[in-house]
């Protein structure tokens, strides 16, 4: 018979939080530190660290927010969806950009990279999670909007979002959602 097994329950049952319920305070100091420190413990095929984090602070986000009501009408998007963007960052009481920065390696593709990048996501998720604190993986038009990377967060040409972490904390319960049958994803090889 197995033990209870305190980690296991919680990756089985976690949850993000919804970002727009997250208020302060948010992880500062070193709350703060210590999450980060988890995050970056993923698998990382050559030591390469393929990745960096941008802390996303005050005056920087209302000065981002601003920017996606202008960049959102020049790319099309709906002006619903950019003033739900541009009142995410406002509002947010933490952001943490996950930038992936794939390096040149013959060791590992840069597909690997950019999943490592995305380990440090969930990594940073549920670390937060784990510690007690509201958290929310976000992407969103402007992870995809080079001029907004660029212009606003400073990303170099060969560097993308994996995420936007929000954090904070919340007091709003997490909604269970449905979760795929373990029938419908898993299949076997067996010769």
């Amino acid at each position: 018979m197995t033990q209870p097994n305190p980690v296991m329950e919680f990756l089985l049952t976690r949850r993000s939080k919804p970002a727009n319920a997250l208020k302060a305070p948010a992880p500062d100091g070193a709350a703060l530190d210590q999450l980060l420190t988890a995050a970056l413990r993923v698998p990382d095929h050559g030591a390469l660290e393929p990745w960096r984090l941008l802390l996303i602070e005050d005056p920087a986000r209302p000065r981002l927010a601003e920017l996606l009501r202008t960049r959102g009408p020049a790319l099309g998007i709906a002006p619903e969806k950019i003033e739900k963007s541009a009142r995410r960052w406002e509002n947010a009481p933490r952001i943490v950009a996950v930038v992936a920065s794939p390096k040149p390696s013959d060791k590992a593709p840069e597909l690997e990279q950019i999943l490592s990048a995305g380990a440090v996501c969930v990594s940073l998720v549920n670390a937060a999670l784990a510690s007690g604190w509201g958290a929310a993986w976000i992407t969103g038009w402007e992870a995809f909007d080079r001029a907004f990377l660029e212009t606003g967060l400073g990303l170099e040409a060969h560097e993308q979002i994996a995420g936007f972490i929000h954090l904070g904390t919340c007091e709003t319960p997490a909604v269970e959602r449905s979760r795929p049958a373990l029938e419908h994803r898993v299949g076997r090889i067996a010769q």
